[in-house]
């Protein structure tokens, strides 16, 4: 696999920092491809197309995070040639952390810094759903509680048909997660939160600050769990500005 493979990108941008995200559960690179143009010229987004999500939605979609994680890592190491940050929202928050935590175990190197939005620290965070194995209507009507589906999509029955697959893979993902201690990473976290989220308890998402032996950064947003969209412009003004700060990355 190559790194166009797992990650698209919006533009032919060549910049001295990357950024490589990894969307929420059901999301794909459409979502923030277009936060190319917000980071301007100095930072490269790199945004990962998982199978059965997007332009790779006929493809058997992949529930095994450690495969998963291992694939995207190798990608992501392709593209180390330059200093780079993570970045995931949710279930692409912990994607992102494993990343990081592959790439350090294989000794190669390391992100500038690791950004979670919408999450629980992974060693603090508590599941009470269990979406992927519900039956097709009650995951719908569970995604239309979410709000992070298109209700024009949720309506379409041959649409959701193709994409139920990717979903419960995702919520699989992130809902059979067992965490494994580790030494803390020796990085910078960034965490993003909304003030009324009704998926992420405040006290929890605190359990990031286990997982470095950095400082914890907290933004705090008004919204609900899909705030980035409606503050993708101070988010990646952030991003910008931290990265172009202090690109050193880490080993």
């Amino acid at each position: 696999m190559t790194v166009s493979d797992w990650f698209c990108r919006a533009s032919d941008v060549e910049a001295p920092v990357r950024l490589f995200c990894f969307p929420f559960a059901g999301g794909n690179a459409a979502a923030f491809l277009p936060w190319q143009r917000m980071l301007g010229p100095d930072v490269e987004l790199w945004v990962a197309q998982l199978p059965g999500r997007g332009a790779r939605l006929l493809e058997a979609p992949l529930d095994d995070l450690d495969e998963l994680v291992a694939r995207l890592a190798a990608a992501v190491a392709e593209r180390g040639d330059r200093p780079f940050a993570l970045f995931g929202h949710s279930l692409g928050a912990l994607v992102a952390f494993e990343v990081a935590r592959s790439l350090r175990r294989d000794g190669l190197p390391g992100p500038h810094s690791l950004w979670v939005a919408g999450a629980e620290g992974p060693g603090t965070r508590s599941v009470e759903d269990r979406l992927h194995d519900l039956p097709d209507p009650e995951l719908i009507e569970a995604l239309r509680d979410y709000g992070g589906t298109p209700a024009e999509l949720l309506d379409d029955p041959e649409m959701m048909e193709l994409l139920l697959p990717g979903l419960r893979a995702d919520f699989a993902l992130d809902e059979c997660y067992t965490y494994r201690a580790g030494a803390p990473l020796d990085l910078p976290v960034h965490v993003l939160l909304a003030d009324r989220d009704p998926h992420v308890d405040p006290a929890r998402a605190a359990g990031w600050a286990q997982e470095t032996s950095r400082p914890v950064h907290r933004h705090v947003f008004p919204g609900g769990h899909f705030f980035l969209f409606p503050h993708q412009a101070t988010i990646t003004a952030l991003l910008a500005r931290v990265l172009a700060a202090d690109p050193t990355p880490t080993r």
